[in-house]
């Protein structure tokens, strides 16, 4: 069975979807302001891997756990409408890179399953 990861192109197809979409993140007024001051090469590339990881492509994923990571966002009022705002900018970034919309949809799938852990609740 192929994974998600496969299908929607690997680590190249990855490294280029991950680069537009915080492009993307980043010139969203409704969540922008969770990112000033953040590393973002440094982000990116953790990013990277954990997509890699929750596609099905790795299994070496090495994280301090959603909660953890994304507790000071929490902090700062990250809710149900940023959450969604990103899952629009992860789609409408794969959308642009040509993904099919069945892909998107199950991107889309991957991200609901963790909501309740990058909201802290």
């Amino acid at each position: 069975m192929t994974s998600l990861f496969d299908k929607l192109g690997g680590d190249a197809a990855l490294d280029i979807a991950v680069d537009k979409f915080y492009v993307r993140v980043l010139a969203d007024k409704r969540i922008n302001h969770f990112f000033h001051g953040v590393d973002m090469p440094r982000l990116r590339q953790h990013q990277k891997a954990f997509l890699a990881f929750a596609f099905g492509g790795s299994s070496g994923y090495d994280s301090r756990g959603l909660r953890f990571a994304h507790g000071r966002l929490a902090d700062l009022g990250l809710n149900d409408s940023h959450f969604d705002a990103v899952i629009e900018n992860l789609s409408m970034t794969l959308s642009e890179l040509g993904i099919r919309n069945e892909l998107i949809d199950e991107v889309k799938l991957v991200a609901e399953s963790v909501r309740l852990d990058v909201l802290n609740r």
